[in-house]
């Protein structure tokens, strides 16, 4: 991704809002043509209507990545449209508590659908033809709760640690090929993911800087990328912490997160 990105085409997924509508709106900036992927489709023809009111060029492509076949159908659209896909930035994401009594099963599925698959299908998706091209940038968003489980987050930070290790182990197969992948793992972002949290989050950033953070470290060729890095040290240090000391931390939250999926149920 260092070398030029005039006229190169990438496909960003969870674009509607957040980290995904910033690096849609930077990769623009750079020259990229989008294509736009998300499940709400308003939200991405404003996203669309503000790239191409400053000269770049987008797609608004409407699609759940939870759902195979239309990730392989958003991937048709943005080839016939804008050409070969050159960059994947796998982002659509969501984040629900798991709850302990009953188990909301339902957000557990979704969690592990989204998270983890809808990211598989995605660069799945990409990968034939870069993988004939011999180039091709493949890049996963997880989180930085990918390296700790923590209470009431179980699905969450399980459906992250699984995006970590495909990850890895992608990115060992595509050795030799021409084809890159990345993980990038940012803590607190300001999106409406994390809007209804009530707990402190710590080094809380904005989306615009994520996203520019995240593109820095694409270019520079990280494998891995996690920040803030002073939450990603206390996140790697709580992995030595006694649970008992993680649960004091974490207070209330468990009864925190029943009240949010109560509210959202509503």
């Amino acid at each position: 991704m260092a070398q030029s990105s005039a006229g190169k085409v990438a496909l960003v997924t969870g674009a509607s809002s957040g980290i995904g509508w910033e690096l849609a709106k930077q990769l623009a900036a750079k020259g990229y043509k989008v294509g736009a992927v998300a499940r709400r489709a308003e939200p991405l023809a404003d996203l669309v209507a503000q790239i191409t009111a400053t000269g770049g060029q987008a797609l608004a492509v409407p699609a759940d990545v939870g759902a195979r076949e239309q990730v392989e159908a958003a991937f048709t659209q943005v080839r016939a449209a804008l050409g070969p896909v050159d960059f994947v930035i796998a982002n659509a994401g969501i984040g629900r508590p798991t709850l302990r009594d009953p188990v909301n099963m339902a957000d557990v599925e979704s969690t592990f659908r989204i998270n983890l698959m809808g990211a598989v299908y995605t660069l799945s998706a990409a990968l034939p033809e870069m993988l004939a091209r011999k180039s091709g940038h493949l890049v996963a968003v997880s989180s930085l709760a990918a390296y700790r489980g923590l209470p009431a987050e179980s699905a969450y930070c399980a459906s992250k640690a699984a995006v970590n290790v495909y990850m890895d182990g992608l990115r060992m197969h595509l050795r030799g090929t021409g084809v890159r992948a990345t993980t990038i793992c940012p803590g607190f972002v300001k999106t409406p993911m994390t809007a209804p949290n009530t707990f402190h989050m710590p080094q809380l950033m904005e989306p615009a800087y994520a996203a520019r953070k995240m593109i820095a470290a694409v270019e520079a060729g990280k494998k891995v990328y996690n920040f803030p890095g002073r939450l990603h040290l206390i996140v790697k240090l709580s992995r030595w912490l006694p649970d008992a000391v993680v649960c004091w931390a974490m207070g209330d939250y468990d009864t925190e997160a029943k009240q949010a999926v109560a509210n959202r149920q509503k």
